[in-house]
């Protein structure tokens, strides 16, 4: 019998043998490899997830990023510091813009460039461009929708949309997320005070390139130097300047009006306002009028305020003296007549006092006859009456003078008819007359910063040239007897510090300038500039009314150009104060009268009343009597023993005498003619 199979006694399966292999052993430790490293991938991922979610938190919660400078112009300056004491005014510059701001002698902002952008598109990556405008018109709401989906949908890569859009503006299109739509960097000019100095400052075009006033002369260092330029104006005194100006504008309906202040021994221009006037952000939308600078650009007969040049002229030469006398008779001039408006107040000669004082054109013209045309003609061209002044404006205007220098033209200019110059020129030489002698060179530059600014400045501009070029010109013109002329300083009514030095050519010796200052002392006190005085200010100066040229020439009846310059104080001087006025009417004050003496002169005074305190000047009426007494000057002062002076039987400027000299000269030339023109006759015949 066959027996079973023998089964083992114990068959649990903790007792079973399992037999692993090599294979098996390397498997599963290749297996807790790999389980290990996903355990550290999967934690390394962790890690750089939290990382990238931190990161993602402080650019976009706690600290947001700014854009990028392709897709947004940089718009936030430089926040300033605070700055109680003002000790930074004036330097203040933004970062982001290239052409220099432009201030007053105060640090006062004139001119500053403000960061802006401009709106572009890539036509070829927008998808729908009439959406594009309507997201874009919820921005800019002056946008022409019509047009832009039309610019929008040109074959092209690069289109304009919109120039000079704000710092808000340009943050609300980038944040509609629009692709294809760019911004471009870029800066507006701002005029912060309007019509403020508006002709002097001018503008710039829309590649910010100046194209008018200081911004044009001036072009290469505001864009080359980031330093503001600092003017030689005062807004305060300019604001008041304006002011009053306007007020005799509106008074006596003139139709034009300027008015200038300038530091007679720094040749510094403190004010300058020509009226009407414009906003200065508005320059496209002026008018040519209220762009036009009549300080600078206008050309007027000067009418009587040239006399002092006479005056001065006479006494330099040595042809007149403080007591000669000259006849105040009207002169026949072929159908014309030089005469004065009303001459029952004054005999029929007169000192050079009363000449002054009453100003009479007969006896203005006599003087010039004495001194004769060609030292008048060489007087004016060394005064500078020749040529453009040479300031700091391109648009600065050449004189209009007479060509051949006759005898007629010789008496009407000697009381400012027969010539037009700009009123710039006009103070310019009465500050000569008055700084002791000293011919200046008018400036918009503050003293301390005009090397500087002129260093960096070559213009390259055709007018800015032209007016170097004249006034180098002028210069080498000029005789120079004493070209480097020293004056000594003066003191101040104060005594605090001593008045710089005139820096320019001697024109005028200092006895002959101190001898000018009384007698435009006594226009004011006894002549007719009585109206210019201001009590303390101990003003001085000559009153000028010439008749209007007409658009097709000839002079226009009971048209007047009226004007004033003025000096204060006299007795010190230190600034030339000048009001013109174009056309003004008659009103019940004036008792029917338009010359200057019934408009300008009291429009000086007013002026002088406000500024003087801002210009540190404040009146003296304590030594009022003997201030008075020191600059008096006698209307008829006494003949020195032993002199004979010029007046009746010792005339040598007489009219008929010089008519005589005149055709006996005329006469001459006519007979040289006549015998070249025989001998040319009979080499003729020869040949």
């Amino acid at each position: 019998m066959a027996l079973p199979p023998h089964e083992p006694e114990n068959t649990s399966p903790v007792g079973r043998t399992v037999r692993v292999t090599g294979d098996d052993l390397r498997a599963r430790t290749h297996r807790d490899q790999m389980h290990v490293r996903l355990l550290g991938v999967a934690g390394g991922f962790c890690v750089l997830f939290a990382v990238v979610a931190v990161k993602l938190t402080i650019a976009t919660v706690l600290h947001p990023m700014a854009p990028e400078k392709r897709q947004i112009a940089p718009q936030v300056p430089e926040i300033p510091k605070i700055d109680p004491k003002a000790s930074l005014a004036g330097d203040f510059s933004l970062p982001q813009v290239h052409r220099a701001s432009i201030v007053d002698r105060n640090g006062q902002t004139l001119a500053l460039s403000l960061p802006v952008a401009q709106v572009y598109a890539n036509p070829q990556e927008l998808i729908d461009p009439q959406d594009v405008t309507q997201k874009l018109k919820s921005v800019l709401k002056d946008l022409d929708e019509a047009e832009t989906v039309r610019r929008l949908s040109l074959p092209k890569q690069f289109v304009y949309i919109a120039r000079n859009i704000s710092p808000q503006q340009e943050l609300a299109i980038n944040s509609l997320g629009i692709p294809g739509i760019y911004f471009e960097p870029g800066e507006r000019r701002h005029y912060p005070l309007g019509h403020m100095a508006a002709q002097i400052m001018g503008t710039v075009d829309i590649d910010d390139h100046g194209v008018a006033g200081v911004e044009r002369y001036f072009d290469k260092r505001l864009m080359s130097d980031h330093r503001p330029l600092r003017l030689s104006l005062d807004v305060r005194v300019q604001s008041v300047v304006r002011d009053e100006l306007a007020n005799a504008m509106t008074t006596f309906q003139a139709i034009g009006a300027c008015a200038i202040v300038m530091d007679v021994h720094t040749g510094e221009i403190v004010a300058m306002v020509s009226l009407p006037d414009y906003d200065a952000n508005e320059f496209n939308h002026a008018t040519n009028d209220a762009r036009f600078n009549r300080a600078v650009t206008g050309l007027y007969e000067p009418g009587s305020t040239f006399k002092l040049q006479t005056a001065a002229m006479g006494l330099e030469t040595g042809t007149i003296h403080i007591w000669d006398r000259f006849s105040s008779v009207p002169i026949h001039v072929g159908r014309f007549k030089i005469s004065d408006m009303k001459s029952d107040h004054f005999s029929e000669w007169l000192t050079l006092p009363e000449v002054m004082a009453y100003s009479s054109n007969p006896a203005a013209a006599h003087i010039a006859l004495d001194v004769g045309g060609k030292k008048q003609a060489e007087w004016m061209r060394n005064m500078g009456f020749f040529a453009p002044v040479p300031v700091e404006l391109p648009e600065a205007a050449r004189p209009l003078v007479p060509h051949q220098w006759s005898i007629s033209t010789t008496m009407t200019v000697g009381f400012g008819h027969g010539m037009a110059e700009p009123p710039l020129a006009i103070v310019r030489g009465t500050a000569a007359t008055v700084n002791g002698g000293i011919l200046l060179k008018p400036t918009l530059l503050e003293r301390e910063d005009a090397a500087a600014a002129m260093a960096g400045n070559a213009p390259d501009n055709p007018l800015a040239q032209g007016v170097q070029t004249a006034a180098l010109e002028q210069a080498v013109a000029q005789p120079k007897p004493a070209a480097a002329a020293e004056t000594p300083p003066a003191q101040t009514d104060t005594g605090e510090e001593p008045l710089p030095a005139p820096e320019g050519t001697r024109v005028i010796s200092e006895k002959n300038s101190s001898l000018l200052r009384r007698l435009l002392r006594l226009d004011v006190t006894s002549g007719t500039g009585r109206t210019a005085e201001s009590p303390g200010y101990f003003v001085g100066g000559k009153t000028g009314t010439a008749e209007k040229i007409g658009p097709h020439g000839g002079y226009l009846k009971h048209v007047n150009i009226s004007a004033f310059t003025g000096i204060f104080p006299m007795n010190t001087p230190r600034y030339a104060v000048y009001v013109m006025l174009d056309s003004p009417k008659p009103t019940p004050q004036t008792h029917g009268w338009t010359t200057a003496g019934w408009n300008a002169a009291p429009t000086v005074s007013k002026i002088i009343s406000r500024i003087g305190p801002m210009l540190q000047i404040f009146p003296d009426t304590a030594h009022a009597a003997e201030i008075d007494a020191a600059m008096a000057l006698p209307m008829h002062p006494p003949v020195p023993r032993g002199v004979r002076p010029l007046g009746p039987g010792n005339d040598p400027g007489d009219p008929r005498k010089a008519e005589a000299a005149r055709k006996a000269e005329k006469a001459a030339e006519k007979q040289k003619l006549a015998e070249l023109k025989k001998q040319h006759g009979s080499e003729v015949m020869d040949e």
